[in-house]
């Protein structure tokens, strides 16, 4: 059986029991009518950690985390909404494919394909000696830290994976679209073998690629899935479906280039840390930042193509309004090698010196660039007025102040230099907010299109962008506009209104950061855009009142229609009756329109 998107929670809070969820994972005991056990979510000696059958919650008196049996799991096994209610109702036979939660179809049979690949790697991981093991061992990595991060081995065999997957009838150009499996002369095989498997988990907890790490002189060293349906480099970064609640409660990401950098720092302490899949840091990737911080540290190697990583992700960070950083680890090391010679605090001294985006800059200059001759110096100030074009006027004041001090040239000099580039720049295009919706715009022109089809019109994607912003603002607004549900047309719209609606709980706001995680990449966009660009000015209450009287009189202006065409067709003789109701009925429409606004 289906559920709706509204029904979906409710099912799935009446089929699973509280006690038996958490019973798996915490030892409770039965305590007059609750259960009691140690507390999962901090340490402790004396059992503080309550759980209700009869109201289906739990509640922890020793660290106050509490909440209903969709929120235990999201914490304990660190997975967002839509993570959590996809693994409940797994687990219990619920079939949420048509709730506006489930994937379709074909992106979740990939999904699965990549889950049970993960779990094969895993099990020739952990269940008998391999080269894989060995070399993480090797390389410092402790066995809890290889769980966390699901760590596996594809065996040295053309044939194991495949073999695998005939006996379990998959689909083999499934599995080659993936990347799991290559072709040749009509054969297919294993493409990963003899290597370190990564598995690359999406904020969603879905497997949606793999990066392989050759054993001994294997070639390529690295050796990455494919891009496909569910894996796009520039979507996604690694490690931040473990690391995104340390990266928000520290209010910074630290990003750096590998695998291995980002377990080790994370087994050493340092948790809020990602890295980018093998490609220079994308606007894309900037945007998934953004969700949980505006502070970024890069962390990239100390050579050539590390410093022009660095300057090009710099960029794009700085570009995208983030506070950005950087910093080479000492004597070229990366940083896996340096936290484990020289230790946590070592490494978050390095994180602490970082340049910011102006000092880093003019730095790379000041070494490339030989300030001994006049062309030289002439040259780095032009260049670095350059650089102080991207800074605020406040901060490039600071900046040619303290430039033109150390150099001993006059400062007015330098500031012409930076404030003519700008006059000869282009005028940047900024983004304006979105205006509050007014009905005059319903009818100005296509505001999108779907593929083939006509897409909601301007003033109809306003109302619903409108009515996504205020459900946000106040979740008051969600029961309200639940009987509005038809106005979201526009499909993105409406995946984000069934998540709203499923998550709506009337004790409290919704969480914004959870929702983006639940949704795909394009929708998440589209959602935090709205948050940026819409803008309520505290009108809120008059903004959905003016939603509700234009949907309102959308509503009625195509029942007019409806009505015209009708009695258009009847016959007077045999639908006397029928006719004389509905003409009732457009009377009594076209007497609120020249009254000068329907009925609400």
């Amino acid at each position: 059986m289906a559920y709706n998107g509204a029904s979906v929670v409710d099912e799935i809070k009446n089929r699973c029991n509280i006690v038996d969820v958490i019973g798996r994972v915490v030892t409770l005991k039965k305590a007059g009518a609750n259960y009691k056990g140690l507390c999962p979510f901090h340490n402790e000696k004396t059992p503080s950690f309550m759980v209700s059958e009869d109201k289906q919650i739990f509640n922890c008196f020793g660290c106050g985390t509490k909440g209903d049996v969709i929120e235990f799991v999201q914490k304990y096994y660190n997975l967002d909404f839509h993570g959590a209610l996809e693994k409940l109702a797994a687990e219990y036979g619920i079939d949420i494919s048509k709730s506006g939660f489930g994937d379709d179809s074909k992106r979740a049979a990939l999904y699965e394909l990549n889950r049970e690949a993960a779990a094969f790697f895993y099990r020739n991981f952990t269940t008998k000696a391999n080269p894989g093991y060995a070399y993480m061992a090797k390389r410092g990595i402790e066995p809890a830290t290889m769980r966390k991060f699901g760590i596996g081995y594809a065996e040295n065999d053309w044939n194991a994976l495949r073999s695998h997957f005939e006996a379990k009838k998959a689909d083999k150009q499934s599995l080659i679209a993936l990347g799991l499996l290559s072709s040749s002369k009509g054969k297919e095989y294993d493409k990963f073998r003899d290597r370190v498997m990564f598995p690359i988990i999406n904020t969603r907890g879905k497997v949606i690629g793999f990066g392989g790490r050759a054993i001994g002189d294997g070639t390529p060293k690295y050796l990455n899935s494919p891009e496909s349906i569910v894996f796009q480099k520039k979507n996604n970064l690694y490690g931040l479906n473990l690391t995104r609640t340390d990266i928000s409660k520290e209010d910074c990401a630290i990003l750096v280039e590998g695998y291995m950098d980002v377990i080790s720092l994370y087994q050493h302490g340092v948790r809020n840390v990602s890295a980018s899949l093998g490609t220079a840091l994308t606007e894309n990737q900037a945007a998934m930042l953004r969700r949980y911080t505006n502070n970024v540290v890069l962390c990239y190697d100390a050579d050539e193509a590390g410093q022009n990583a660095a300057l090009r992700g710099m960029d794009i960070l700085h570009k995208a309004g983030f506070r950005v950083k950087v910093f080479h680890v000492d004597d070229g090391k990366d940083p896996d090698e340096f936290i484990k010679k020289n230790g946590r605090e070592a490494f978050l001294q390095l994180v602490k010196n970082a340049l910011p985006f102006a000092d880093y800059k003019i730095s790379l200059l000041r070494k490339k660039l030989d300030l001994s001759t006049t062309e030289g110096n002439v040259t780095f100030l032009r260049k670095t007025a350059e650089v102080l074009r991207q800074l605020s006027p406040v901060e490039a004041d600071v900046y040619i102040r303290r430039i033109a001090e150390e150099y001993r040239i006059s400062e007015g000099a330098l500031r012409r230099e930076v404030e003519g580039g700008r006059t000869e720049e282009k005028p940047r295009r900024r983004e304006e907010p979105a205006p509050a919706y007014e009905p005059e715009q319903a009818e100005k022109g296509s505001f999108r299109k779907e593929q083939g089809e006509k897409g909601p019109d301007r003033g109809e994607m306003m109302i619903q962008r409108n009515l996504i912003r205020l459900m946000l603002e106040k979740s008051s607004y969600v029961p309200l506009t639940e009987p509005y549900r038809d106005v979201f047309t526009d499909p993105a719209c409406y995946r984000i209104f069934s998540l709203i609606l499923s998550s709506y709980r009337p004790d409290r706001e919704l969480d914004l950061l959870s929702l983006t995680d639940s949704l795909e990449p394009q929708d998440g966009a589209l959602l935090q855009n709205i948050c940026r660009t819409v803008r309520l000015a505290g009108r809120d209450q008059e903004i959905f009142k003016d939603c509700i009287r234009s949907m309102d009189e959308k509503k009625r202006s195509k029942r007019e229609k409806e009505i015209i065409t009708l009695l258009s067709v009847l016959d007077d003789e045999k639908d006397g009756e029928e006719m004389n109701q509905l003409t009732l009925e457009l009377m009594e429409l076209q007497k609120q329109k020249n009254k000068g606004g329907w009925k609400g």
